[in-house]
């Protein structure tokens, strides 16, 4: 695919809000058909992780957490924030913090912009096996419930809307076209 050049042009930049995750910044711009314009970005500080878990028997291991944002239930893949470090040692930390679970074999499944309209949140997802437990380590802002359910179901899950977060969303869709092997029931 051929890359295309920037159609909009920055007249001016300004901070409304920052705290230690998020800034949010005001644009003003000219648009691609030339006229001015606003555009508001939701800069995140951290890279999104999210982590599959897939056990020997093809179990894998969901989070359920009440979520502020949305105001609702959401089972999810064990997920966190990646700043200031590696994406693979992040990973490894939010399995291990979100589940107990420490994974020997480690696979980077890619990497995602997830609602690239309006924020430049970046995304990386990886695949866990050779699985072992300890004991989880949940941040002061977790009560997580944990579930074993074997993989196609979660896949399945996520193609029903049942799962509902985009980032778990797109790495089970991702482990099951990167492994057409896998039957979906």
């Amino acid at each position: 695919m051929e890359q295309e050049s920037n159609p909009w042009k920055t007249l001016r930049e300004e901070i409304r809000y920052e705290n230690d995750w998020i800034r949010i910044e005001h644009h003003d711009v000219i648009k691609p058909n030339g006229e001015p314009g606003i555009y508001g970005k939701v800069h995140f500080k951290n890279t999104a992780i999210a982590v599959l878990p897939i056990d020997s028997e093809g179990n894998t291991y969901l989070v359920g957490q009440y979520r502020y944002t949305i105001h609702a239930y959401s089972w999810e893949l064990p997920e966190g924030g990646c700043l200031n470090e590696l994406p693979l040692k992040a990973a490894k930390r939010e399995l291990k913090e979100e589940t107990g679970l420490i994974a020997e074999k480690w696979t980077f499944l890619g990497e995602q912009y997830l609602s690239n309209s309006v924020t430049d949140e970046k995304s990386m997802m990886y695949l866990a096996e050779n699985l072992s437990i300890k004991d989880s380590e949940p941040e002061s802002t977790e009560i997580l419930q944990i579930k074993k359910i074997p993989v196609q179901e979660a896949i399945q899950m996520a193609l029903n809307g049942e799962i509902k977060d985009v980032l778990s969303a797109a790495t089970l869709m991702t482990y099951a076209l990167k492994f057409p092997g896998l039957h979906l029931t």
